[in-house]
C-alpha cells in the first residue's frame, strides 16, 4: 500500500527495462530465454525482475511464444498411491520452470470419457498432455483417437515409443525377488496387483522371470487389488498352509496387511517370514517392521516427463526412444533370512 492508501500498481516490463536501462524488447527476450543475450545484459535485467518482484503477464507471454505456459495431465485412478505421486511429481516440475498444471481425472476408459477429457485439455489450450494410464483398456481406447499435440505416456507398451517415460517395473520386481532369494528363501509367493494394470503385470513378470533365472520353480501368483485389507486375507490364507518363507507383495499397501495378519497368526516378521512391498509410500519407513520395498523416484520421473513433453515439435514423429527410470531396492527389517527350522 502507498502512503495515501491506494494499493501499489504491480510492476510492468516497461518498469523493468527502465530499471536495467534497456528495451523492453530486451527484457522479453530475457523472460522467454532468448540465446543471443550478452550475459551482462541478461544479469541486469533478472536483477531488475528480482528487485522490482516482477511477475510476467501470462496472457501477453503465451501471445509472443506461442505457447500458453500450461501442461495438461490426464489421469487415471489418481486416488492410487503411484498415480497421484506421479502427478505431484509433474507438478513440482513444471512450476520449476514456470507452468502450471491443468488436471483432468478420468472417471471410467469409456472412449467417450477419454475423447471428453482429451478435448477440455485441448480447449485449454495446453502445450501438451501427460496421459497417467496405468490400465491396459484405458490405453487402447487412446489409441483409437488421434492426438494432434505433443503427448507422454508414463508407462511402457514398448521399447522404442518417443512418447513414453516410465519407471522400469519389471527391473524394480527383479531386485526385490533377487534380494529374497539372496538371503536364501527358496520358497517365495508373489502377491501381485490387477493383471489389467500395466505395472502390475510387468512386477509379476519380473518375479517370474528371476525366479527362473535361479532355477526355482514358482507358485502361482495370488491376483490381488492393491488394498491391505485384500493383503490381510491372503497373509490368513498363506498363514494357514504354512509353505512358504517370504512374500513378494506388488505393493506397500497389500505388504502392510500381509504383516498384520502373518502376527495375528503368531508369525514373526522377518523371523518366521520376510516380507517385501513396492512403491515406498511415506509411511513404509513406520510400518512394524519397517518395510523393504522398491522405491520409485516419482520427482524425477516428472522432470523427465515434463523436459520430454516440451522438447517434442508439435508436429513430426520423433526418433527418440522411450525413456525409463530405474527403481532402487530400500533394505529394512521386513526381511532376514529364512528360519533354519521350518515352522
Amino acid at each position: 500500500m502507498t502512503a495515501s492508501g491506494q494499493r501499489e500498481q504491480p510492476a510492468s516490463i516497461r518498469d523493468v527495462a527502465r530499471l536495467a536501462g534497456v528495451s523492453h524488447q530486451t527484457v522479453s527476450r530475457v523472460i522467454n530465454n532468448h540465446p543471443s543475450l550478452r550475459p551482462e545484459t541478461r544479469r541486469k535485467v533478472e536483477e531488475a525482475i528480482e528487485q522490482l518482484h516482477y511477475r510476467p503477464n501470462r496472457i501477453a507471454r503465451a501471445l509472443g511464444t506461442r505457447r500458453s505456459g500450461t501442461i495438461g495431465v490426464v489421469a487415471s485412478q489418481r486416488t492410487q498411491y503411484g498415480p497421484g505421486a506421479a502427478v505431484v511429481g509433474i507438478e513440482e516440475a513444471a512450476r520449476r520452470i514456470g507452468y502450471l498444471v491443468n488436471t483432468t481425472n478420468l472417471i471410467s476408459a469409456d472412449p467417450e470419457e477419454i475423447r471428453a477429457a482429451l478435448t477440455a485439455q485441448a480447449d485449454y489450450r495446453v502445450d501438451g498432455i501427460v496421459i497417467i494410464a496405468p490400465q491396459q483398456r484405458v490405453l487402447h481406447a487412446l489409441d483409437e483417437l488421434a492426438l494432434d499435440l505433443p503427448y507422454v505416456l508414463l508407462h511402457s507398451r514398448s521399447n522404442d515409443d518417443p512418447h513414453e517415460v516410465f519407471v522400469d517395473q519389471l527391473a524394480g520386481a527383479r531386485a526385490a525377488t533377487r534380494h529374497l532369494i539372496e538371503l536364501g528363501h527358496r520358497d517365495i509367493y508373489h502377491l501381485a496387483g490387477p493383471q489389467e494394470w500395466l505395472e502390475a503385470d510387468a512386477r509379476m513378470q519380473g518375479f517370474l522371470l528371476e525366479l527362473s533365472d535361479a532355477d526355482l520353480s514358482a507358485t502361482a501368483p495370488i491376483l490381488g487389488d492393491w488394498t491391505a485389507d485384500f493383503g490381510y486375507r491372503a497373509g490368513e490364507q498363506l498363514a494357514w498352509q504354512g509353505d512358504l518363507t517370504a512374500v513378494f507383495a506388488s505393493n506397500d499397501q497389500m505388504a502392510l496387511g500381509v504383516i498384520h495378519a502373518f502376527r495375528d497368526a503368531g508369525w514373526d516378521v522377518p523371523g518366521d517370514v520376510s516380507v517385501v512391498g513396492f512403491d515406498d509410500v511415506p509411511e513404509a519407513r513406520h510400518f512394524w517392521p519397517p518395510l523393504t520395498t522398491v522405491r520409485q523416484d516419482f520427482a524425477e520421473l516428472g522432470r523427465r516427463c515434463v523436459a520430454r513433453l516440451l522438447s517434442q515439435p508439435a508436429a513430426a514423429p520423433s526418433t527418440v526412444s522411450g525413456e525409463s527410470l530405474i527403481p532402487h531396492l530400500i533394505v529394512r527389517n521386513s526381511t532376514a533370512p529364512p528360519p533354519t527350522t521350518p515352522r
